[in-house]
């Protein structure tokens, strides 16, 4: 079995039945079936088997949202080489790194970003890239392949079945050190896809929209998921809040798969009458459910993990707040401090043990220490999170381990801060992080972005609402010392900010 497998026998079954519909914001929406989706994808696969392209090659694609990007993604599966999707806000530094370490035989991406994917792979990485011809960039100066001319009629080489063969690799972004390229093989996509869609209930009639950037993990196991039912997957470019409901309606969306951010930028918008079933984020939110008319189901994974390791049931939501409980072949552990196991209501780090190279992912790509690293003796992956069982086996997300900050002796929860300042009303987003301090150690410091109502005040009375409101509500040495306020967070994952990032922009105080 591999991801061709899957994509082949929904050819055999449903061949005419609509698979991807692009929905840009400014064209009419285009649309492929099943049968065209393979039939392209093969096509792009035999033409890179006849420039050289190879079972088990990497190839780099640096893309935004695109139809182009799946008819790659699959064509490299096809042939049995290996996408390396990376993320398209990285600096010109850190593709170089990716292209180094992966040594692509090819890369793919779009015109904007061709001089520097172009920068980073050097002269001699063959380039293909999308769009429109006419678009205004210096191909032959870039070296440029035009997609167009990649697609080739001549069969491709037998690939033998194998369910371990390398699928794809993406970068995961470390606290400590740099992206590590994390290798899932066909089994994880595979699994992947089973897991959310028999969770789900997912049927062949199901409709996804899918705004999430392709490159990324949470993207690609949505597409998964979809694909295992046999749906349609509606692709926007990126979240758009305005034409979010609308598109649903048009399209017949049944269910989509959230962040964070889309909930709250979402919430207090008109709702049309529509056919979403199930919204899949990292919490059960009531609220949302009756805001939305909808259901919500809540899930915990990681890169690492390849899908959800613990989720809702369609069946059985759990309560409020709740991430779910233990999937299948999962095997959960929640450990206090000193490595015994937590109790109901208690508090711990998340460990989970699955099989490598199916439930988890296979390795980090050239990394054996770091690999190793990731599992204790016992063979469970140290997630880094902290989260807290309940008496009837629910579990909820707390905290990540490194976002406690030690004040004055005392230890803090930036979770709790930030939960305070969204109270406010005026915060969209916020992360509190700890800024050095060489008399306590560290003390808060919070980096927001505005709704509406911030935005109707000055920075000035703003940073005094937030901080009077955080006076009335928290500790005094949990108050932050600064409110920064940004028009935008770093990220190192979809549903995560970049806290390292903010921390690092930070000087240490040497006197208060």
């Amino acid at each position: 079995m591999s991801v061709t497998w899957l994509l082949d026998q929904w050819v055999a079954r449903q061949p005419d039945k609509t698979f991807v519909t692009w929905a840009p914001f400014d064209q009419p929406a285009r649309h492929w079936t099943y049968a065209e989706m393979a039939r392209e994808a093969k096509r792009f696969a035999a033409d890179l088997h006849e420039r050289g392209v190879k079972e088990g090659d990497f190839v780099l694609m640096h893309h935004d949202n695109a139809p182009e990007f799946l008819g790659a993604w699959f064509g490299c599966a096809y042939l049995g080489a290996v996408p390396v999707t990376t993320n398209t806000r990285s600096v010109a530094e850190n593709v170089a790194y990716f292209a180094e370490l992966m040594q692509p035989a090819v890369a793919i991406t779009q015109p904007s970003l061709a001089p520097l994917v172009r920068e980073a792979c050097g002269s001699d990485t063959p380039m293909i890239v999308t769009g429109d011809p006419a678009t205004d960039y210096d191909a032959d100066a870039l070296g440029a392949i035009p997609i167009a001319e990649v697609a080739s009629e001549r069969p491709l080489p037998d690939l033998a079945p194998d369910h371990m063969r390398n699928f794809a690799v993406q970068f995961t972004s470390g606290t400590t050190s740099r992206p590590k390229p994390t290798v899932w093989t066909n089994a994880n996509a595979l699994w992947g896809g089973k897991t959310i869609a028999m969770n789900v209930r997912l049927r062949r009639e199901d409709v996804t929209l899918l705004y999430l950037p392709l490159f990324h993990a949470n993207a690609q196991v949505t597409f998964f998921s979809a694909l295992w039912a046999g749906n349609t997957v509606v692709v926007h470019p990126s979240f758009s809040a305005s034409r979010f409901w609308d598109t649903c309606a048009a399209h017949g969306v049944t269910w989509v798969s959230m962040i964070p951010f889309a909930f709250k930028a979402l919430s207090g918008r008109p709702v049309p009458e529509h056919k979403v079933h199930t919204l899949i984020g990292l919490a059960r939110l009531p609220e949302a459910e009756a805001e939305f008319r909808t259901r919500t189901m809540a899930l915990w994974g990681m890169t690492e993990t390849g899908t959800a390791a613990i989720m809702t049931d369609a069946d059985h939501p759990g309560p409020a707040g709740t991430m779910g409980r233990p999937l299948p072949h999962y095997d959960v552990e929640v450990r206090k401090p000193d490595g015994s196991q937590a109790g109901p209501g208690e508090e711990g780090l998340l460990y989970i043990r699955g099989e490598r190279g199916v439930s988890l992912f296979k390795e980090y790509y050239q990394q054996p220490e770091k690999t190793e690293d990731a599992f204790d003796a016992s063979g469970a992956l140290d997630t880094g999170d902290i989260v807290r069982i309940d008496k009837d086996g629910w579990l909820f997300f707390v905290n990540r381990d490194k976002d406690m900050l030690r004040v004055g002796g005392e230890n803090v929860a930036a979770l709790e801060i930030e939960t305070a300042i969204l109270d406010t009303g005026l915060i969209l987003e916020c992360a509190v992080v700890a800024q050095k301090h060489d008399m306590l150690g560290d003390v808060p410091v919070a980096f927001v972005t505005r709704t509406d109502a911030g935005r109707a005040l000055t920075a000035e009375e703003l940073t005094e609402q937030v901080l009077a409101h955080c006076r009335a509500k928290l500790a005094d040495f949990k108050v932050p010392r600064a409110v920064f306020i940004e028009e935008d967070l770093p990220r190192s994952t979809l549903d995560r900010v970049a806290k390292a990032k903010l921390r690092d922009r930070l000087p240490k105080i040497e006197a208060d």
